[in-house]
């Protein structure tokens, strides 16, 4: 049985203030740190993720800097619609291993790079909106 490790505001404010903090191995993340992350202009290595709220993706998507989120099994099309947002930086969800045709259509505007080599499956209008 794994522990759950939470990333909370307090910790993201350490990781902000350059202490050492290795992000990858918390699993659940507070909206609150979320919205504290967005500040970082860094890197968020937060591959340790296996959820994502639609309110911790929509803080996220303000984030300048490349993001990975390579733990998550799943993205809703809220949160797919916002992480979209993400301006001109790397965005990877190599963990996903299908995408509804609505988060297909959303990540197809994401104007980065953008790494989905997990999937597996996807629909015709889903391989279409990503083409």
């Amino acid at each position: 049985m794994s522990e759950e490790k939470v990333l909370t505001k307090g910790i993201a404010e350490q990781f902000l203030a350059f202490r050492p903090v290795d992000l990858i191995e918390f699993t659940e993340i507070k909206d609150a740190a979320a919205e504290s992350l967005s500040k970082s202009k860094r890197s968020l290595r937060l591959n340790g993720l296996t959820q994502l709220s639609d309110a911790a993706a929509e803080s996220l998507s303000k984030h300048q800097g490349s993001l990975e989120l390579n733990g998550l099994t799943e993205l809703s099309d809220a949160a797919a619609e916002s992480l979209s947002k993400l301006q001109d930086e790397e965005l990877h969800l190599s963990c996903l291993t299908e995408l509804s045709d609505a988060a297909a259509e959303s990540l197809s505007k994401h104007q980065g790079d953008l790494d989905l080599d997990g999937l597996t499956w996807l629909s015709d209008a889903a391989a279409e909106s990503l083409s």
